[in-house]
């Protein structure tokens, strides 16, 4: 019985292992129907439990993820420097160069992004809505990887698509502070707000950083209610995990 997740297809070596599981496969209920991975979102936490459980069983993971507590803020953390993966405190982002041990975004609109030295020696993901982007999160997963920027990959996962993402002009603003070429990622719509594109953002922000290998970037979670959680969309609604790790 396999996990129903999408695999990144990108040309990463074999000791690389990556996935993002879909709303389907689980036994959450109404409004968390029904392969919520979140513990944080109202869910019973049996069923939680359950999931998670799936989750390993399915993917073979060689130990449990560790799950952050994401706060749309910029850490990232390096887990091969952890005591103890249970409590690491506030964070969006984390990195290993360790077999064995697994990184995890949470999303349901959102964007993770996934990271990997093209030798495989190491792994991150970062949790990218337009807050963290702005902010600079994979600026920081960049520098935690501790890799030259040409030597990584990297893979955009599902998030809400520029058709359904509208925001506000300080959105936009916070963008071309720092890039006045971000204008490209934002569309003005007929009530003076924009519609803005985050995997555009993204792939601005790590062309910056050199990281040119981009890959992913073509699921919108809004759209596509049979397969994925949109908190836009829904409200009260499970979420969804990208995960990366060294086999």
């Amino acid at each position: 019985m396999t996990i129903d997740a999408l695999l990144p297809n990108w040309p990463v070596p074999a000791v690389v292992r990556a996935a993002f599981t879909l709303r389907t496969g689980g036994v959450s209920q109404p409004p968390f129907d029904d392969f919520n991975i979140a513990a944080h979102v109202g869910d019973d936490p049996r069923a939680v439990a359950e999931n998670r459980r799936r989750l390993r069983d399915r993917l073979s993971l060689p130990a449990e993820p560790a799950w952050l507590e994401q706060v749309h803020g910029q850490r990232v953390i390096d887990l091969d420097r952890q005591t103890s993966l249970e409590a690491l405190g506030p964070a969006d982002g984390a990195v290993t160069r360790t077999a064995g041990r697994l990184c995890v975004i949470q999303v349901a609109d959102c964007m993770p992004v996934l990271l990997a030295a093209r030798d495989g020696s190491a792994v991150g993901a970062a949790h990218a809505g337009w807050r963290g982007l702005a902010g600079g999160v994979l600026e920081a997963a960049v520098r935690a990887m501790n890799t030259p920027s040409s030597e990584l990959l990297a893979w955009l996962g599902p998030a809400i698509g520029q058709r359904h993402f509208e925001v506000g002009a300080e959105v936009r603003a916070a963008f071309l502070t720092v890039d006045a070429g971000a204008s490209v990622a934002f569309s003005a719509n007929e009530r003076g707000r924009w519609q803005c594109d985050l995997h555009v953002l993204a792939r601005r922000r790590l062309a910056a950083l050199g990281v040119n290998a981009v890959f992913g970037g073509d699921w919108c979670t809004f759209a596509d209610r049979g397969r994925f959680f949109s908190y836009r969309r829904d409200g009260r609604c499970g979420r969804m995990a990208a995960l990366i790790w060294r086999a």
